[in-house]
This record gives C-alpha cells, sequence and structure tokens, in this order.
C-alpha cells in the first residue's frame, strides 16, 4: 500500500485513476461501500483505484475546538483502506491554503492534474471545497466538463447511518461491540508499550500499557475483554483490558490502556508496537477500598475474558 503525503508524490505514469474522496476516520462500512463500488469501477475500465483523504482533518484546521477525536492514525487508516480495495492512499496535507481551495481548484488540482481521474465516488452526503461549497452535483457537473464520471453513493446503517460520529458515540458509552458492527471489526487502538507503576505485575496480573491522549479516541473508562496484537511479528493474544486511570491507587491522573494477555508473565513489550482490539465491555470502572477486593475482581474479570475470548 503506497501513501502519498502530498500531491507532488502522486507518480507521473499513475495513468488513469478511479477516486474516492473522504475523511475515512476509522474506515467503517459505509466507507467501505463507497470503495466497493469504486473498486467495480476500476476493475471493470483497469484503473488504479485511489483513496484521498486529509491529514489532519479538516475540523482541526477549521475549528480545532471541534475537532473530533480520532479513530485510526493515517498509518491504520491506509491499511484498512488497502484491505478495503483501495491501490493508492493520498493523503492530502490539510492547512488554511487548501481551505480556501474552490471546488473547481480542488477539481483541477486533485483529480484531474495529480489523478487523472476517469470515475469518482464518494457518499450521498459529500461536501467539499471553500466554506463546503461544493456537493455531489458540482462533482458531477464538474466530471462532464473534465471527463470523469461522478456519483453519491447512499450510506447504510442499523439504529443511524455508519458515520465516524456514530462509532464515536459507541465508544463514548463503552458500547464496543455497537463501535464494532458499524465498523465491520473490533474498534482498536495503537501505540508502543511503556513502561507502568508495575502494580499489575506486583497483583499477579502484569499488564502492556498503551498511553492514550485526547486526540485519539478509546472506549470509556472500564474493563473489557479483547486482544493484543503484536504489530512487528503479528502475533495475536487474548486479554483483559482496562481503560482509565487505575482509581484504586492515588497518583494515577493520565487515561491508559492497559492488556492482561490471558495465562502470560513471560512476555517482554516494553517499546513494543501493539494494536489492542475490544470486544465486549465487562464492567465499568471502580475504586476498591482494598487491594484484596481488586484481586478477587480482577480474578473475576480475567475468568470472564477467558470465557469469552478462548474456545
Amino acid at each position: 500500500m503506497e501513501i502519498w503525503r502530498s500531491l507532488d508524490d502522486v507518480p507521473a505514469d499513475l495513468g488513469r485513476t478511479s477516486v474516492v474522496i473522504g475523511n475515512f476516520d476509522g474506515v467503517h462500512l459505509g466507507h467501505r461501500q463507497v470503495l466497493a463500488r469504486a473498486r467495480a469501477i476500476a476493475d471493470a475500465q483497469g484503473l488504479t483505484l485511489v483513496a484521498v483523504t486529509f491529514d489532519p482533518h479538516p475540523m482541526a484546521v477549521l475549528r480545532p475546538e471541534h475537532a473530533p477525536t480520532t479513530l485510526t492514525t493515517m498509518e491504520a487508516r491506509a491499511e484498512l483502506l488497502g484491505e478495503a480495495g483501495a491501490d493508492a492512499v493520498l493523503a492530502v496535507p490539510f492547512d488554511d491554503d487548501v481551505a480556501a481551495w474552490s471546488p473547481e481548484e480542488f477539481v483541477q488540482r486533485v483529480l484531474v492534474d495529480a489523478l487523472g481521474a476517469a470515475a469518482v465516488v464518494v457518499g450521498a452526503n459529500f461536501r467539499f471545497g471553500s466554506r463546503a461549497s461544493g456537493d455531489v452535483a458540482t462533482l458531477r457537473e464538474a466530471g462532464e466538463r473534465h471527463g470523469f464520471t461522478a456519483e453519491g453513493i447512499p450510506l447504510d446503517g442499523g439504529p443511524m447511518v455508519w458515520s465516524s460520529t456514530y462509532v464515536r458515540t459507541c465508544l463514548a458509552a463503552g458500547d464496543v461491540a455497537g463501535a464494532a458492527e458499524a465498523l465491520g471489526r473490533p474498534y482498536a487502538v495503537r501505540g508502543a508499550v511503556v513502561r507502568g507503576d508495575q502494580r499489575g505485575r506486583e497483583l499477579g496480573y502484569p499488564t502492556a500499557n498503551v498511553p492514550t491522549d485526547g486526540m485519539t479516541a478509546a472506549p470509556s473508562d472500564g474493563v473489557y475483554a479483547g486482544w493484543l496484537r503484536r504489530l512487528d511479528t503479528g502475533e495475536r493474544f487474548p486479554a483483559a483490558i482496562s481503560v482509565g486511570t487505575n482509581p484504586t491507587f492515588d497518583g494515577v491522573r493520565a487515561r491508559r490502556v492497559e492488556s492482561y494477555v490471558l495465562d502470560r508473565t513471560d512476555l517482554e513489550l516494553y517499546g513494543v508496537e501493539v494494536e489492542v482490539s475490544f470486544v465486549e465491555r465487562l464492567r465499568g470502572m471502580v475504586a476498591f477500598d482494598s487491594v484484596d477486593a481488586l484481586i478477587v475482581q480482577m480474578d473475576d474479570d480475567v475468568r470472564r475474558a477467558r470465557e469469552l475470548l478462548v474456545p
């Protein structure tokens, strides 16, 4: 999977393309519908399928106080886009200059000059250009002038249309099953394992600690059953996962994702990049009156996680 970080990175000999455009944060089932249609067109016409996205999220530039937390890093997003059918990803660096492009300027610079688009597929609610002044009709009219087809795909959903906002709402409620339904896979976070306070090891449950930050979405505080995957080797392990600040002990303020790999105390993961995916919520976060009470609860958490994950 190639990731082009600017228009200048796009190969001059790319040839004609089928293009999808969007933020694609999370690459949920709605996004995959758009990609499936563009993939079918690409296969029928012998085109390269390019996914155009933006880095950072446009709201982080236009209205940073309202910028959403991200569901995927750009690298994870590109990986997911590739799994959904894209041949390459163009991550347009979004800044004030790009925000000021008119719809026609966006079409000319990105779709015509850089990508040689023959077909463009977007979601039916797609908006683009300065002040979001362009829509699917604008794109279709531009295509008639520049020699590409354009279509907007209605986005299906469950209780509401699949969207990145819906996934974030599920995560904020701890509904990782709902998030997984919209994504078509368990929600996951990635990061390097850091050295923690070693309390889990002292209690018999050593954990791999991945810090969270305010710009990355994580499920609400609680305990979950899920999986830890090493990104260097691909090994995957069942895990009981705690998200939060560890309220039983004083002094811990930063939220973090702590994964206890079931029945393993021999893993050395410090500095290793891992992916932690969430399958089911076990309980909310509780401050216990004693360490003994905490251990009893941890024993039960691990038992329930094992029942859910291990055949």
